[in-house]
């Protein structure tokens, strides 16, 4: 198979990775001097995002081709998926190939949304009680929903 197509990414070249690396230890300095410390879980997806795909940083494995014998370093990712943009891309890219492989061919589908009013997002990201009760509501909104469509199904379809 030939690699030729394949292009590293360099994540240290692109704008968002040098404003994040510039910024991040003033921006932490400046919560913390205003008594607003940064939670755990931001502080671990901002510095895992500076890793990201970084030969030096987070390792790296050497993938060889049994053909032409290239060799390549291939980085090791952040996995994360909160603000890096190449892990949350391949993972929306993994996902929906998923559902369109095993899922949508098998069963029916019916989407969802719910939306939030963005004052209430903030509170529900750092609350999460709050946010389990919500989404516990939305959920048993919906289940009761399609309980009620699958028992009046055969005689009046409800959806």
């Amino acid at each position: 198979m030939a690699i030729d197509g394949y292009r590293p990414r360099n994540p240290e070249a692109t704008l968002l990775y040098q404003v994040v690396a510039e910024q991040l230890e003033t921006f932490f300095a400046g919560q913390q001097a205003r008594d607003r410390t940064v939670p755990g879980f931001v502080e671990r997806e901002f510095r895992d995002y500076l890793t990201c795909g970084v030969l030096a940083a987070r390792g790296f494995i050497r993938v060889r081709c049994g053909s032409c014998g290239h060799e390549r370093l291939v980085p090791f990712s952040c996995r994360r998926r909160g603000w890096c943009p190449s892990c949350g891309g391949r993972r929306m890219a993994e996902t929906a190939a998923h559902l369109v492989d095993h899922v949508f061919p098998i069963v029916p589908v019916r989407q969802w949304v719910l939306s939030i009013p963005f004052a209430l997002r903030y509170r529900l990201a750092y609350d999460s009680g709050l946010l389990s009760a919500r989404l516990s509501l939305s959920g048993s909104g919906c289940f009761r929903f399609h309980l009620r469509c699958a028992t009046a199904w055969p005689t009046t379809p409800v959806c």
